[in-house]
């Protein structure tokens, strides 16, 4: 009796397990079969709205990797920040709340404070090294830092780009700067470079601006050129300095539970739909500006140049004066993004060259050969006679 309890009781245990096992199996979403009428859909944040070129990337990111996985992964896009602000939106994404999350490259220094070399300002000459930098090593190590140290999968890299100054009164040279309250983000490295420049750099958030700006609580704000004009900000500000003093990068931050539910066949045509995605979304970010620039000069802005030389070395005395140090492996990532990006742009250069070279060399060699045929014929001629 005691025996057939004991079995009883045992099988009990064994059934129970049994179950655990095949309930922890179900609903793994990884091992689900997606189809064009079935799709995998994914949530996008964004804290642009719709009239802006990141939400036109955005949208382009979607419409590449829906067609890359035949439409087996469909992207929803939801701008406006309707989901939350930047750090708010990638809070969701690392507890697995939200798929994908947009923030510039300064809100996760919050978790890798390595990340924090890339608020340096002048820190890139041009768009060539900033991408060739998260296009290649430095890239990698965000990636792994993210995973690492947040949980979630870094998969591209939007840009908003370079920043250039707002003001209400003109800023046409460095000493126009001094006295000048400037709305900066948070940001150590912007507003070290600010107040080396002379100005008096506030920290407010960014729709605050606008407000303060018309109140003359502020003198003025920085950010890119298509953004001075999608916001309004030419209301307020009739002026444009083109400082170039920070780029910025907007990363797409995947959630670890969203990776894991996209199926091992599908992998690579996301991302490679993701990839164009943003690609194209650098792109259009350059047609941005470039209306902007258009755009805003009819609405009575002026644009002014400025001793951009003058800036960095001001900027450059600061940072050593407060004493800013990256990490090496950060540091030797972002020195060799600047020597490849310098030597690609001398191999282009060197190509244009030879190309025009040959071109001049081949419409010599025609034109000599004309001249020997008219020699020949002339003494032909001169023969006959």
């Amino acid at each position: 009796m005691k025996k057939q309890k004991i079995l009883k009781t045992l099988s009990a245990f064994i059934c129970c397990i049994t179950m655990l096992v095949m309930l922890s199996g179900c609903g793994k979403d990884e091992a689900r079969t997606y189809t064009k009428e079935d799709p995998l859909v994914l949530r996008m944040g964004l804290v642009d709205g719709e009239s802006t070129c990141y939400y036109k990337g955005a949208k382009e990111i979607a419409d590449r990797v829906y067609e890359k996985t035949d439409g087996r992964i469909k992207i929803n896009v939801i701008p406006g920040g309707a989901l939350g602000d930047e750090r708010g939106s990638v809070e969701l994404a690392m507890n697995g709340d939200l798929d994908i999350a947009t923030a510039a490259n300064s809100v996760l220094t919050n978790w890798i404070p390595e990340m924090a070399i890339l608020d340096q300002a002048y820190l890139w000459k041009n768009t060539d090294e900033a991408h060739m930098a998260v296009d290649g090593e430095l890239g990698d190590l965000i990636e792994a830092a993210a995973y690492e140290k947040m949980g979630i999968h870094v998969i591209g890299y939007m840009e908003s780009g370079f920043r250039d100054v707002f003001s209400v009164k003109p800023i046409e040279k460095v000493e126009d700067f001094s006295g000048v309250k400037i709305r900066t983000m948070q940001n150590r490295y912007h507003m070290a470079a600010f107040s080396s420049f002379g100005a008096m750099p506030t920290a407010l958030a960014f729709n605050e601006q606008f407000t303060a700006l018309q109140q003359g609580t502020i003198d003025a704000c920085e950010n890119g050129v298509s953004g001075c004009y999608t916001n309004g900000f030419y209301e307020v500000t009739k002026n444009i300095t083109n400082t170039k003093h920070a780029f910025v990068y907007i990363l797409l931050c995947m959630s670890d539970k969203s990776w894991n539910m996209i199926p091992e066949d599908l992998r690579e045509p996301f991302l490679e739909g993701v990839k164009e995605g943003y690609q194209a979304e650098r792109q259009y970010l350059q047609e941005a500006n470039g209306d902007a620039v258009n755009k805003l000069k009819e609405k009575g802005v002026v644009f002014h140049d400025i001793d951009i030389a003058k800036l960095q070395t001001l900027y450059k005395e600061q940072a050593k004066k407060e004493g800013f140090t990256f990490d090496p492996k950060w540091q030797n990532a972002v020195d060799k993004a600047i020597q490849e990006a310098e030597k690609e742009n001398k191999d282009e250069v060197n190509k244009i060259h030879y190309e025009e070279f040959f071109n001049i060399f081949t419409k010599g060699r025609e034109l000599y050969n004309c001249c020997i045929f008219c020699i020949y014929g002339f003494l032909f001629i001169c023969t006959g006679c």
